[in-house]
C-alpha cells in the first residue's frame, strides 16, 4: 500500500501551488477543502466538510481525501457527475476505479511525484507514484493545455471505441 493509502495516516495534505500556477485558473469552488496556511487552491468558495453531500457549483477543484480503498471512488462519481472542473489523484492505472474514471474524463495529465504540504505549510515525502489530473469540461481541458506547456506532465485524452474507424484492408 503507497504512502497516500496507508491506514492511520492523515488524509490532510495539499496540492502544491506549483500546479496551480501552471494551471493558470480559478475555480468556483473547492469542493474538499479546508481553511489552513496550506491550502493554496485559488478558488472563491471552499467546502470545508461533507463535500460529498454539499451542491457544487460552477468550475470546481477537487483534491479529495485519499484513505481507504474505496474512497476515492464516490468523489470521482460526483466529479464526473457535476461534469466541470478538474480532480486530482494518484495514477492508478491498474486499479479498477481508474479505469473506470477514465472512461469518463474528457483529458488526463499524468504528472511526475508531487511532494504535497502538510497542514502546517511543509513539504511531505514523496509519494510512491505520480499524479493524474482528471478534466471535464472545456475551461479544465484548456487549463490541462496550459499546464502541459509548462512542463507540468503529459496529457492523454480518453478514445472511446465508438470514436475509432479502423481500416479494413
Amino acid at each position: 500500500m503507497s504512502y497516500w493509502e496507508s491506514k492511520g495516516k492523515s488524509d490532510n495534505w495539499y496540492t502544491p501551488h506549483s500546479i496551480f500556477s501552471a494551471l493558470e485558473c480559478v475555480f468556483d469552488m473547492d469542493v474538499a477543502g479546508k481553511f489552513c496556511a496550506a491550502n493554496r487552491v485559488p478558488a472563491r468558495q471552499i467546502i470545508e466538510s461533507e463535500g460529498l453531500s454539499r451542491d457544487w457549483r460552477g468550475f470546481v477543484w477537487m483534491n479529495p481525501p485519499f484513505g481507504g480503498r474505496n474512497g476515492l471512488e464516490p468523489w470521482l462519481e460526483k466529479f464526473f457527475s457535476h461534469g466541470n472542473g478538474i480532480a486530482l489523484t494518484p495514477d492508478r492505472t491498474s486499479a479498477p476505479w481508474f479505469q473506470n474514471a477514465w472512461k469518463k474524463a474528457d483529458m488526463v495529465m499524468f504528472t511526475p511525484k508531487v511532494r504535497f504540504l502538510r497542514e502546517d505549510g511543509s513539504l511531505g515525502i514523496s509519494p510512491s507514484n505520480g499524479t493524474a489530473l482528471w478534466a471535464v469540461g472545456v475551461e479544465a481541458r484548456l487549463s490541462l493545455r496550459r499546464a502541459e506547456l509548462k512542463g507540468l506532465g503529459i496529457v492523454a485524452r480518453p478514445t472511446f471505441f465508438h470514436e475509432v474507424s479502423y481500416a479494413t484492408t
